[in-house]
Formats: structure tokens, C-alpha cells, sequence
């Protein structure tokens, strides 16, 4: 397939584009500076150089792709106006993707985030949020996900709450990087949160499958291709090691903080991803 790609140079995207092109698909990707075109020449792709804010250019990306996926964000989190203005751009954009999609059949893959449920793991039947600060964000998946019934191969793939790759990324990378500028590996309170993780390649690898196999309107998690959430004092026991940074606990002067922090955030199952596997 010719894939439209937004978000190809973040993180994930990045590990997406390098997955498809040796899947043998082509990769056109949006790039919003001249050093995302470069990056994406490097990787092999094509560029198409325009933002999420430039509708008329998402509409022409997918008009050229047998797909699209959509991975791009604003990343300002700097104010409540800045969040607003991010997810009221990401819905203009993914409104704009979907009706060049309708009627096509074309697969449609956006990613989304993991839901939380008290007292136990959650599912792909459960929704995802749609209050607060980033609700446009639930929001945005959900009506990605309606368009299965407007002849649209839409699919949500939903991502814990660290994506890393070479160390940095999510809640880890951010405990790697405290760990590297102070050498000490922190972990709060006891230690025994568990916070789900995958790596970026293995999450690319189940973007692809969602492209060329996913059903319409469905939701899967990265459950298949994660860690094993494991106590949080582990895993900054083992990157303490691997930086020689010595591993020991913080501790909070807010109670409703400190009371977040040590509450066990629950893996996500996705006991049907398995269709999309080989």
C-alpha cells in the first residue's frame, strides 16, 4: 500500500514508517519543517510538507494513499488555551482525513490512549475518556471509529502510558533522563506501582497489522507486543544498573499526589488483537 502518514517523525511515527517500508508499502508523511522533510527522505519515505492546521493538504495526502495513519499531536501542554487549541486542531484534521476517506473502503488507523478502570484491567469494550483537559482526544477516536459506517476501514490502536525506544519516552524516560542528570534511579514510595510499556518498534509492528488487517470500527491494544508491567522499583532497579546510578525512593509533600503516584495503574488486555497476528 502507499500510506498517508501524519506524526511520521515523532517517536512513534518514526518506528511506523520504518515498519511499513520494510514491509514493503511506501510511506508519504507529513512533515511541517525542512529538517521532517529531511528526516523522512533519510527513512525513505516521501515528504509532503504542510501541518495538521493545513486541511486542504491532509485532504490531498490521503486523496494519494490506499491508507492512512494518523499519529500527529500538538505537544503543548504549557496551558489549558494551549491543550484546547491542539485538540480542536487534531479534530479539524481528522475531520477532514475522514471525509476524503468516506465511501473507499481504506483503512483508517489513529492511535489512542489507555482507559483507566478502578479495581480492574481494562479492555478494549471499555471507552476511552472523553472529559477533561484532552476529552477532544476521546472524542476524536470515537468519531474516527463511527466512520466504519460510512464505508471507512476505521481502527483506534491503544498505547500504555510509556512508548519508549533507546531510553526516553513516557513516565520511564522521564525517571531515565532524572536518572542520567542526577545519578540517582528514583521510584516513589514503595516502589510497587506498575505503569504498562511497550517499545516503539514493537508498537509498529501492530500499527502495520492494524492497517492490513484490522476490521472496521474496532479498538486494539498493544497488550500482545507490551512489557509485563512490572513494580516500579524493578525497573529503576535495572536502568540504575545500566547508567550505574544508584536506585532509591522519593517522597511527595502533597498527599493527594503522593496518593496518585502510588496507585497501581492497571494493563490494558487485548485478548482479540491476536487476529491481526500472522
Amino acid at each position: 500500500m502507499r500510506v498517508f502518514v501524519t506524526g511520521g517523525t515523532g517517536r512513534i511515527g518514526s518506528a511506523v514508517v520504518a515498519e511499513l517500508l520494510a514491509n514493503g508499502h511506501a510511506a508519504l508523511v507529513l512533515a511541517r519543517s525542512d529538517a521532517s522533510a529531511l528526516a523522512v527522505e533519510a527513512a525513505g519515505a516521501e515528504p509532503l510538507r504542510g501541518s495538521l492546521a493545513d486541511l486542504d493538504i491532509l485532504r490531498a495526502g490521503a486523496a494519494q494513499a490506499d491508507g492512512v495513519i494518523h499519529l500527529a499531536f500538538g505537544h503543548d501542554f504549557s496551558s489549558s488555551e494551549a491543550i484546547a487549541k491542539a485538540v480542536a486542531e487534531e479534530s479539524a484534521a481528522i475531520a477532514a482525513l475522514g471525509e476524503e476517506l468516506v465511501g473507499s473502503g481504506r483503512p483508517f488507523v489513529t492511535v489512542s490512549g489507555t482507559p483507566v478502570v478502578p479495581g480492574r484491567a481494562s479492555t478494549e469494550a471499555d471507552p476511552v475518556s472523553t472529559d477533561g483537559p484532552v476529552g477532544g482526544r476521546g472524542r476524536a477516536v470515537s468519531a474516527i471509529l463511527s466512520l466504519a459506517s460510512r464505508g471507512v476501514r476505521s481502527t483506534a490502536v491503544r498505547m500504555p502510558r510509556t512508548v519508549h525506544n533507546r531510553g526516553e519516552g513516557g513516565f520511564a524516560g522521564m525517571l531515565a533522563g532524572i536518572a542520567r542528570r542526577t545519578g540517582v534511579s528514583g521510584y516513589p514510595g514503595d516502589g510497587t506501582q506498575r505503569w504498562p510499556a511497550v517499545h516503539a518498534l514493537d508498537a509498529a509492528v501492530l500499527f502495520r497489522l492494524a492497517l492490513e488487517r484490522a476490521e472496521a470500527g474496532t479498538a486494539r491494544s498493544s497488550r500482545r507486543t507490551s512489557h509485563r508491567p512490572a513494580p516500579t522499583r524493578s525497573g529503576r532497579s535495572a536502568g540504575g544498573r545500566a547508567i550505574r546510578a544508584s536506585s532509591r525512593t522519593w517522597r511527595t509533600s502533597s498527599p493527594d499526589a503522593s496518593k496518585a503516584m502510588r496507585r497501581r495503574l492497571p494493563a490494558q488486555p487485548a485478548a482479540r488483537c491476536g487476529r491481526w497476528s500472522g
